[in-house]
């Protein structure tokens, strides 16, 4: 494959400027001019940028294949642009020892198309009582994660963070207490839990614990990440402690910055995750920490299941929505083409900013985008097992053309390059 692209954007170090670029296969050059009889294409609507990063996702492998494969997954990755994805560890065996999460290393090995690092658990079989073998587990594993649970028990947290304070990995926080969250709670405690008569959960299950995180972090110093902020409150805790300087950061999802509770439409399983869609005034804060900086990074929290699991309305389907696929374009045509950020921000949130996190120094790749290209999101075109998202049928703006990964080719668009 040969391209000459003429004025197409190109994203470095912080900023776009528009050049000439030859690429062949996998690696492109800027080029002062173009030969006679060459044919060139406009880069009008084009941009190259570094390849993305995602710090949250579920590949379920091993232990949950039916729901999504180290490969399938990273398939789906690769067609998000993304060259770098963490995997969480509610797995099963779970990687809480050396001899579980090198089972996962070989399976990652052997089938990822991307770069995966896997989270190892704070806690053994992600159960909040023992903690796991965190010094042994930390050359690894990208940081330390109970994914899916809250961890209630605020001595084993405060030791845990001592002890991944010393290893220089990120604690990544599913905050939920779960002593105040509502028997058979399935979406938020708002309105739409009243319009389909279900249970909802309140906003407090998270910032509550949360502050009680941010307190811990004041005398541990750990690296701490907050994994999928939802709720105003906990937007304000984060802002608050980042201006104390703690070394504290968070991501946010791209249906939390999409949708709040008003938009779930029907009784159905694509709406349902954890944390749920808040209010509106939750959606309003979030996109307010977007733009000033407070929430650091877009991360998918890419969550996969089965049909099966899916397709029993809210009270009975499974937490978890599928997002790898539609991430650069929701977030594009919810931030940046709502004029919430700057396109340059967009992908610093995606690329430069997780790798900082994970003190990543390189990028090993890149992706070419269409910014004008509008798609109505099918999930049955998925290359990921998992079909539930929020966004089936509706258009998004922003369009993955091509990823690389170390020069070669890991995802090409047929509908757009012909092949």
């Amino acid at each position: 494959m040969q391209l000459y692209i003429q004025n197409c954007k190109e994203y470095i170090e912080g900023r776009i400027e528009e050049v000439d670029i030859h690429l062949q296969d996998g690696i492109y050059s800027r080029v002062s001019s173009f030969k006679e009889g060459i044919k060139v294409i406009s880069g009008e609507n084009l941009l190259i940028a570094p390849s993305f990063c995602d710090l949250h996702v579920h590949l379920r492998q091993p232990g949950f294949s039916y729901k999504e494969t180290i490969y399938t997954g990273t398939k789906a990755a690769a067609r998000g642009g993304f060259t770098t994805v963490c995997a969480m560890p509610n797995l099963n065996p779970v990687p809480d020892n050396i001899e579980n999460i090198k089972k996962q290393l070989r399976s990652i090995k052997e089938d990822a198309i991307v770069e995966v690092i896997p989270y190892a658990s704070i806690t053994k079989a992600q159960r909040g009582k023992e903690l796991s073998d965190i010094e042994k587990l930390s050359e690894f594993c990208c940081g330390y994660s109970d994914d899916g649970n809250g961890l209630e028990n605020k001595e084993i947290m405060k030791t845990a963070m001592l002890k991944i304070a010393t290893t220089n990995r990120i604690l990544a926080a599913h905050v939920e207490d779960n002593s105040l969250m509502i028997p058979n709670a399935v979406i938020h405690e708002g309105e739409a839990a009243k319009r389909f008569n279900v249970v909802g959960m309140p906003s407090k299950t998270e910032y509550i614990q949360l502050k009680r995180d941010i307190d811990l972090v004041k005398e541990t110093g750990v690296r701490y990440h907050m994994c999928h902020i939802s709720t105003a409150q906990s937007v304000d805790i984060i802002r608050d402690a980042k201006r104390q300087g703690l070394p504290v950061t968070c991501e946010v999802t791209p249906h939390h910055l999409a949708f709040c509770d008003a938009d779930i439409i029907e009784d159905s399983g694509r709406f349902k995750m954890n944390p749920p869609l808040r209010g509106s005034e939750d959606r309003a804060e979030i996109l307010k920490g977007i733009a000033d900086g407070t929430i650091d990074i877009i991360a998918t929290d890419h969550a996969p299941h089965s049909k099966s699991e899916k397709e029993k309305g809210l009270k009975s389907s499974a937490f978890g929505t599928v997002g790898l696929e539609t991430a650069f374009a929701a977030a594009n045509t919810y931030l940046v083409d709502k004029k919430i950020i700057l396109l340059e921000r967009l992908i610093h949130m995606m690329s430069d900013l997780p790798r900082q996190i994970l003190k990543q120094k390189t990028v090993e790749g890149f992706v070419l985008l269409d910014l004008k290209a509008e798609k109505k999101v099918n999930p049955n075109d998925f290359l990921s097992l998992g079909r539930s998202t929020p966004f089936e049928g509706l258009m998004l703006k922003g369009s993955v053309l091509l990823t690389v990964k170390e020069g070669r080719v890991i995802y090409m668009d047929g509908g757009y390059f012909g092949d």
